[in-house]
């Protein structure tokens, strides 16, 4: 048992060593301009008719994004959201060290020079909060960057996983107290992931964002980087890395970010849980502009491999979007447009919705996906918008 074991881990290693090599000439790419965006000259922004209610939690949720104010492709520093359960912390980058431990043949402790010095990788990504739109006030917690720094597989190679290491635990240097039932505890901001998904050639150790070095707010000196997932997984002022035997299940993997699912079993509703994981389908109409008399909505469609998208005004039908195709990036949001002529005056709904290359499609309210949920994470359901003409 424990050979083969050791076949698969030593399997594992090979295949992220090669997807890492193949992501430095494919998946991560060179830079990327941010001056696309699908403007017209002399168009305005009609403000939205529901604006979200105020932050109810402003020491956690501190930024989000404006989404009439989104006009191009990569999200500036300074728009980009923040969430910080436990505070924003204090890291002195000349003292800094970065930890891999645990069930590891060579622990490592790195400064944040010898971190720079690894093969420097960028990769453009969309990173969503799982709670976005899962509150009234939670619906702009959302962006994407240029994140440049190394590839996380070469480091875990190098630290040599030991038989029996399953699971990779990131650790950031914020912690906060935490009560369980009885029991006050000092407790860290930690994820984990399997072996299998941490050796992924997109996962990254980036130390910055947008070409700058990464903001105090957004995770300085160091952060993890996981495309294709919820932001929850994108661990910020990363100072340690453990590998363990078991999956990691403290607040932030057991208890919070937990979508819990009623399901139809047997002719009973039972709640079916799960943690947050992958990033989910969706999309969303971020403003709509008018130029003269001609009306455009612009969304913007991310968590997956978005084949199209579709966007309904008040109960007519759906109407194709134009995706713009001027920036792609396989983990970054897709920008979308739709013409909308001669509207009438007075409140109108904008809803939309993304359709997958497998033909699945972004759930309505309705559907049980989402009718059944009772947990605001993984909210992937379909954005509507209220808006007001004259």
């Amino acid at each position: 048992m424990m050979e083969s074991l050791d076949i698969r881990r030593r399997e594992l290693l090979i295949q992220g060593g090669a997807a890492v090599a193949a992501a430095g000439l494919t998946l991560l790419g060179p830079t990327i301009p941010a001056s696309a965006f699908p403007s017209r000259p002399g168009e305005e922004v009609v403000p939205w008719a529901d604006p979200p209610p105020p932050v109810a939690a402003p020491q956690v949720v501190p930024r989000q994004l404006d989404w009439e104010r989104l006009d191009s492709w990569i999200t500036p520093n300074d728009r980009f959201f923040v969430v910080a359960h436990y505070g924003i912390p204090e890291v002195d980058a000349a003292s800094y060290r970065l930890a891999v431990s645990g069930l590891v043949e060579r622990p490592l402790s790195l400064t944040l020079d010898a971190i720079r010095a690894r093969a420097r990788r960028e990769v453009a990504c969309t990173v969503e909060c799982s709670g976005n739109h899962g509150t009234p006030w939670l619906t702009s917690a959302i962006g994407t960057a240029r994140w440049t720094g190394t590839p996380l597989a070469p480091l875990l190679q190098e630290a040599g996983l030991r038989p029996g290491g399953t699971e990779v635990v990131f650790y950031g240097a914020d912690s906060g107290e935490e009560q369980i039932r009885t029991i006050k505890v000092q407790a860290p901001f930690a994820r984990s992931m399997s072996v299998a998904d941490a050796m992924a050639p997109e996962v990254m150790l980036c130390w910055e964002m947008n070409g700058a070095p990464l903001p105090r707010e957004n995770g300085f000196p160091l952060r993890l980087v996981v495309p294709g997932w919820y932001g929850v997984a994108s661990v910020k002022w990363l100072k340690r890395i453990e590998v363990r035997d078991t999956r990691y299940s403290g607040r932030f993997m057991g208890r919070d970010y937990v979508t819990v699912r009623e399901e139809d079993v047997g002719g009973r509703k039972l709640a079916i849980e799960n943690s947050v994981g992958r990033a989910l389908l969706k999309s969303a109409p971020a403003k709509v502009t008018r130029q003269g008399g001609r009306y455009r909505i612009l969304g913007a469609a991310w968590g997956g491999q978005v084949a199209r998208v579709e966007a309904r005004i008040d109960h007519g039908p759906w109407l194709p979007a134009t995706i713009d195709r001027a920036e792609e990036a396989e983990f970054a949001w897709k920008i979308w447009s739709v013409d909308w002529p001669n509207p009438s005056p007075g409140e109108h709904t904008v809803t939309s919705r993304a359709v997958d290359a497998m033909e699945r499609i972004q759930p309505a309210p309705e559907d049980p996906l989402i009718a059944n949920k009772r947990t605001y994470w993984e909210s992937n359901g379909q954005v509507t918008r209220r808006i007001r003409l004259s």
